[in-house]
């Protein structure tokens, strides 16, 4: 079967190079292994899911087409999601007002690249932008998590060549860092590294005040271990142009490609376009009364924090 009756994207040449270097990807054989996961999802009971096929493929691309392991983070995507009720909730939806204020006031920004820079997708998120007696911490994951998604369906470097998150500490104070919710923190950084298939390549704080600069540093105890080597504290302001390139960045970081306001705008008519996705999504999930005991599956879920669904090493008394 073609690409094209796939309903997949055919990667750009350097992309593509890399999916078979460095992920096993082997372009003959996409409709046998995107057919082989779909056929345990639709087997196993307590899972309501997407099936789509670029969707499954990002678990294929996110795993190194190991099959099981693709069923693990595939299970684990759903079922942890209901252990973080903060950010999956009702709220998760493309319509929503609070979703839709947060994405038109630039805190959350997709650094686009060229078509053939095979790098990984970047994302800034202007930590000290909102007020937080109107949106919690919690609000802003929740619009991160959805545009991570997205990333799944339309992003081939996120896919292909991971993600960098840039978090923007510029106007922080001590409100911004109280808001920051660090137990949440390391809930849903465990839940990108263990259930996401997009691979997290760094974590970059930069315009840290250097006041604050030591305190930082102490977040690195919050993230999964393989992650605390990818993780960056900067106050120099150019520290940026060290991670994007300038040419890829807006104005206002003194890049050329347009304005923070063109990127929201993007954002949004994009995230709206995901809308029937998101309603859908609502009702997609795992019920634990349903899976079978005994499954291989449950044999194998298990995560850094305990039993699958459970964060109770995280959890304060």
């Amino acid at each position: 079967m073609s690409i094209e009756r796939l309903r997949i994207r055919p990667l750009h040449p350097a992309l593509q190079e890399t999916a078979i270097k460095e992920l096993n990807e082997v372009p003959q054989r996409l409709n046998d292994d995107i057919a082989a996961l779909r056929d345990w999802i639709l087997k196993q009971p307590h899972l309501r899911a997407c099936t789509d096929d670029q969707f499954l493929l990002a678990f294929l691309r996110g795993t190194k087409f190991s099959l099981e392991r693709a069923k693990e983070k595939f299970d684990r995507f759903y079922t942890l999601q209901a252990s973080i009720p903060e950010v999956f909730n009702e709220k998760r939806l493309a319509t929503d007002p609070m979703v839709l204020d947060i994405i038109r006031m630039g805190i959350i920004l997709r650094i686009q690249r060229d078509a053939e820079d095979p790098g990984p997708c970047v994302t800034i998120i202007r930590a000290g932008s909102y007020d937080t007696r109107k949106y919690k911490f919690q609000d802003i994951i929740r619009v991160g998590s959805m545009f991570g998604e997205i990333m799944m369906f339309e992003d081939e470097n996120a896919t292909v060549s991971g993600y960098i998150e840039i978090m923007d500490m510029a106007g922080i104070t001590g409100t911004h860092l109280f808001a920051l919710q660090p137990q949440l923190l390391s809930k849903f950084s465990t839940y990108a590294d263990e259930a996401m298939p997009t691979r997290q390549k760094g974590i970059h704080f930069i315009n840290v005040p250097s006041a604050f600069e030591t305190g930082f540093n102490s977040l690195r105890a919050l993230f999964p271990a393989k992650i605390k080597s990818r993780i960056s504290v900067s106050s120099d302001p150019d520290a940026i142009f060290d991670i994007v390139p300038r040419e890829y960045l807006p104005k206002e970081y003194g890049g050329y490609r347009g304005t923070m306001r063109d990127i929201s705008l993007e954002m949004e008519a994009k995230l709206l376009s995901y809308g029937p996705y998101f309603a859908a999504s609502q009702h997609f999930g795992s019920d634990e009364k349903l899976r079978e005991f005994g499954d291989h599956a449950r044999s194998k879920q298990r995560s850094s924090f305990g039993t699958v669904g459970s964060f109770r090493k995280l959890e304060i008394d």
